[in-house]
């Protein structure tokens, strides 16, 4: 049992299942909408269970099957982190590292993401509004790379997969590169509009695209090294044990709530705010521009999973304090 005693291991679990239940929440969204897994609502609809609406009639064995899966996933996330708390009694801070470190590989793998698609995308769009793409690839695959579907699922997917394997192989973050590069994009605008009188949809879609992720991906990262702003008069007068109290009420009534808030609301349905875009692959309505707009809906589903694991990191480490367990490095 963790050092605390059960006061500390029951806020690891309640911490380590409230992440766990957000990731299964968000994979079983994927495999509703978009592998047609009956999810919790057909399952309990075709048992029967009150409140429940089955989904065009009862469930075939194998749909059956599919909806027990997902059901022993959700109690999965909300059962085995309390045993595991209870079984490996180790600190709350090694727990709040190990969310750090979640929520920054999802950072990484964003960042990388957007940077190869946009790159990627754009040069795509460079040529097939320059009438260069069919002679770059052929008319057959040219007129496939002008609908969204395919460039999202044979282009886009392909290059955010490179990305999950980019950011599990290197632990740097490249947020300012981003930054720069958001400048060079807004930058070439400007030269090319004003000094050789030419610009096309792709090149805004691209400043919009890299300045969206740069402002959701980063927030989990500055979260993790205290540099959001605060905007107070006392915070900073508080004891350590007053400060560890305020970032753990603020996480877990103001921050955790928050990201579900964006999560339920989001892939709660076919038509939400998420989901909508993405199923659709929805691209803008600016011509030649960037086949990038679905993705940019996705943001914010990265941003609440990003967003929920440092703000449970937060209140575990805050936890820890206020049940004075001792700093990492700290002898006992």
């Amino acid at each position: 049992m963790t050092a605390g005693g059960w006061p500390a291991t029951a806020l690891r679990g309640l911490a380590l299942a409230t992440a766990a239940v957000a990731f299964v929440f968000a994979v079983c969204n994927y495999l509703i909408f978009w592998r047609g897994w009956p999810g919790l609502e057909g399952l309990f609809g075709h048992l029967g269970v009150l409140g429940f609406d089955s989904r065009g009639g009862g469930l075939d064995a194998t749909g059956a099957a599919l909806g027990w899966l997902q059901f022993a996933a959700y109690a999965a996330a909300v059962l085995a982190p309390f045993v595991y708390a209870w079984w490996r009694g180790r600190p709350m801070h090694g727990d709040a590292e190990i969310l750090s470190a979640i929520a920054a590989y999802i950072a990484r793998a964003a960042f990388w993401g957007v940077l190869l698609v946009g790159l990627v995308d754009m040069a795509i769009s460079f040529l097939r509004v320059e009438g260069l793409l069919v002679g770059a690839v052929g008319a057959e695959l040219a007129e496939s790379l002008g609908k969204s579907r395919f460039r999202g699922e044979f282009v886009h997917f392909p290059l955010i997969g490179v990305a999950l394997v980019i950011a599990a192989l290197t632990r740097s973050i490249g947020f300012t590169w981003l930054a720069f590069l958001i400048v060079l994009a807004e930058l070439q605008i400007v030269i090319a509009r004003f000094v050789f009188s030419y610009e096309q949809a792709f090149m805004g879609d691209l400043v919009r695209f890299w300045y969206a992720a740069l402002f959701l991906f980063a927030s989990a990262y500055t979260l993790l090294h205290e540099g959001h702003v605060r905007v107070d008069v006392l915070y900073t007068g508080f004891s350590a044990r007053g400060k560890a109290w305020t970032n753990a009420l603020g996480a877990a009534l103001l921050g955790v709530p928050l990201c579900w808030v964006i999560l339920v609301r989001g892939l709660g349905g076919k038509s939400n705010l998420i989901n909508a875009p993405l199923l659709s692959f929805e691209v803008s309505q600016s011509g030649y521009g960037m086949y990038v707009k679905y993705l940019m809906a996705g943001f914010l589903l990265i941003y609440a999973l990003s967003m929920l694991a440092q703000f449970l990191s937060q209140f575990l480490s805050s936890a820890a304090t206020l049940l004075n367990e001792p700093e990492p490095g700290e002898s006992g």
